[in-house]
């Protein structure tokens, strides 16, 4: 099922033994367009401070009470390593921050979340939520080598917000199109599966989605995305309507318009799940 960014932003995380926080934002892998970390408002009870949670954390969604439940209590969140959201998240930072919950490094491994396509199936044999002892163990041999080998590559994690990139222009192959409104997950893996883009300046009030796949330049310092379509395919293209969930035929037919495979039969792809 694909889940608007906006309606997640309404989601209480909700740990073992009460409520953690509001959704805040998401981290996005900018090479594979997958969300790698929420960001979590905690409120009142840890002063109002900010804290990553994995999706290999997260179950299955309370929809009704827009709950997102964890595996672990409050007081693991509370003791959870400290980050600076004002400066890039470092590849030192997720390796603390995965070995502290014992989550597997999900840039290991031909999958999507390292051995697996989603983080369910990839903690499969390791424990829902965090890893048996054996696997801490040997986690914890590596991540001193690790650490030191980031720090000597200066290993840039293509970690972004998206909330930063809202708002970005996006253009055509020959002009612009209209802004990023929000963004289309993949609640199973976190893949980014569509960028959802306002074109009102042009076709009053039309809405369309584009996959990432299509992207050939972002430029994070200019705040513009480029994409490889015309601006005739795009307006004629199936247009979106944020009230009516996006179905496979839509999918189907949208990808169909554009001439382009769909990512569901593109299985020798890190960016299948």
């Amino acid at each position: 099922m694909l889940q608007r960014t906006s309606n997640l932003e309404k989601f209480t995380i909700g740990a073992t033994d009460g409520p953690i926080g509001k959704v805040k934002d998401f981290y996005f892998d900018d090479e594979f367009w997958v969300v790698r970390y929420i960001v979590v408002e905690t409120g009142a009870w840890l002063s109002s401070r900010k804290v990553l949670i994995s999706p290999f954390a997260v179950g299955e969604p309370d929809r009704e009470g827009r709950i997102l439940p964890v595996s672990f209590d409050k007081e693991r969140v509370k003791n959870s390593p400290n980050i600076d959201l004002h400066k890039p998240v470092s590849r030192q930072h997720e390796i603390r921050y995965l070995g502290y919950y014992g989550y597997p490094y999900y840039w290991r491994g031909p999958g999507l979340w390292g051995e697996g396509p989603d983080p369910a199936s990839t903690l499969t044999g390791v424990g829902y939520g965090g890893a048996d002892e054996e696997y801490r163990r040997l986690e914890a041999e590596n991540e001193r080598q690790l650490e030191a080998q980031a720090e000597r590559e200066n290993y840039d994690p293509h970690l972004r917000s998206c909330g930063a990139v809202v708002q970005y222009d996006v253009h055509a192959t020959d002009g612009d199109i209209g802004h990023v409104q929000e963004f289309l997950i993949d609640e199973r893996s976190w893949a980014i599966r569509y960028i959802v883009v306002d074109t009102s300046n042009w076709w009053l009030g039309h809405k369309v989605l584009i996959s990432p796949d299509w992207a050939v330049d972002v430029s994070w310092s200019a705040s513009k995305l480029t994409v490889d379509l015309t601006r005739q395919a795009v307006k004629d293209s199936p247009p979106y309507d944020p009230a009516v969930p996006v179905e496979r035929g839509d999918e189907t037919r949208m990808y169909a318009h554009y001439g382009r495979g769909a990512y569901w039969h593109e299985r020798g792809s890190r960016r299948v799940a």
